[in-house]
């Protein structure tokens, strides 16, 4: 397929284009969509085949025998990533903010701390407030335009009443590729204040050259009594609609919290989401992979060479994800004038910084996983909305 073609997903029910007006005030007419992270990218033909043999056979009924499934999800980890998965390791939920909240619900009681590392995506604050529990907002520290992590700080912080901690790994929305050394940091700050540790690895495949993804497993062996772990084909191969996630967990006592719990919320997995799942994590589908991570590193210097042009704004780099965290905090401009500028003027929608935590209020997210001349249109509405400051 050419990552070029412009597909019209307006008046598709696609949360993207179709809402962006009713939450931003820009118009799918004229404006672009660089908010939710989905892109504007069909997935590969294995995944289109596999759905279609679905289709064509026309029955939809309770699926079976998902070792096919689990299979691939395990050659995947392996070959991709070189983690071995094994078979009765894996829970499959409705997508991962679902199996982020399951693990809330799992591991932590009413009036726990959940430790944030902020800014970061804004969903897990959400399920975790909304299931009674306390964000703790441990805060990145910016050095040399990175974020880096600061545990003495965040041993400070400490008090007790902390259960869990939510890893993003990669970074969303600061596109970090967390290093050895980071990683192994954060299992002894797990280990130093008994808490449970899911690390949300969604953005593992979508990696950028000189950077490598390490999963927590490798990278901390000795935690695997307190490790959770959260992957999907759905960011990868850009079928979030098909709301089907994994939820990882070597331990064998963690394993049974978790499966109690989704035995009594009565939760199984969605067929079509399976089909799809199983499709994508193949040969096929990882020379598709590949080929998308060279066209979004194309896009990715571009959008920060015409991002990083404009005085006072700061595009942070980026080293994983499709997800590019701009600063306006050099303009000098409050966040509703530089919001409108972008909004009204370059007719974008973006997401805003404020909502990923502490730390993010000077920032927007902008989803680059859009056809080339999309991404060279926002750079050249961006460049005009702040003419005054060239």
């Amino acid at each position: 397929m050419s990552f070029d073609e412009e597909i019209d997903r307006c008046g598709s029910h696609s949360v993207k284009w179709d809402m962006m007006e009713t939450l931003y005030g820009v118009s799918p007419q004229d404006g672009l969509a660089m908010w939710v992270a989905d892109m504007d990218f069909r997935p590969p033909a294995c995944v289109q085949a596999g759905l279609q043999r679905m289709l064509d056979h026309g029955i939809y009924g309770y699926y079976g025998d998902d070792t096919p499934y689990r299979d691939a999800i395990r050659w995947w980890m392996q070959t991709r990533h070189g983690w071995s998965v094994e078979r009765d390791e894996i829970f499959t939920t409705h997508g991962l903010v679902n199996g982020t909240a399951l693990c809330v619900d799992s591991f932590t009681a009413p009036g726990d701390g959940v430790v944030l590392m902020t800014p970061v995506y804004h969903a897990f604050a959400r399920v975790i407030r909304m299931a009674g529990r306390e964000v703790v907002e441990c805060h990145l520290a910016r050095r040399d335009g990175r974020y880096q992590m600061d545990f003495n700080a965040w041993d400070a912080q400490m008090t007790g009443r902390e259960k869990m901690l939510i890893l993003c790994s990669p970074h969303n929305p600061g596109g970090r590729v967390w290093t050895q050394a980071e990683l192994r940091g954060v299992a002894d700050f797990c280990k130093r204040h008994g808490l449970i540790l899911v690390s949300d690895e969604i953005h593992h495949d979508l990696v950028y050259p000189a950077h490598r993804h390490i999963p927590m497993p490798l990278a901390a062996p000795d935690m695997l009594d307190r490790l959770v772990m959260l992957t999907a084909t759905t960011k990868t191969f850009n079928i979030a609609g098909g709301h089907t996630g994994n939820v990882i967990i070597p331990d064998p006592g963690l394993r049974s919290r978790f499966a109690a719990r989704m035995g009594a919320l009565g939760i199984s997995a969605n067929s079509f989401g399976l089909f799809m799942a199983e499709a994508a994590y193949s040969p096929d589908g990882a020379a598709w992979v590949d080929a998308l991570n060279n066209y979004l590193d194309g896009n990715r210097r571009i959008f920060d060479a015409g991002v990083n042009a404009i005085p006072g704004l700061a595009s942070m780099p980026l080293e994983s994800t499709y997800l590019s965290w701009v600063d306006f905090e050099g303009t000098g401009m409050a966040p509703d004038e530089f919001k409108a500028r972008v909004q009204g003027t370059a007719k974008i929608a973006a997401n805003h910084g404020e909502t990923f935590g502490a730390g993010g209020e000077t920032f927007l997210r902008f989803n680059i996983a859009t056809p080339r001349a999309r991404v060279e249109a926002a750079v050249a509405r961006l460049q005009a909305a702040f003419a005054d400051l060239q």
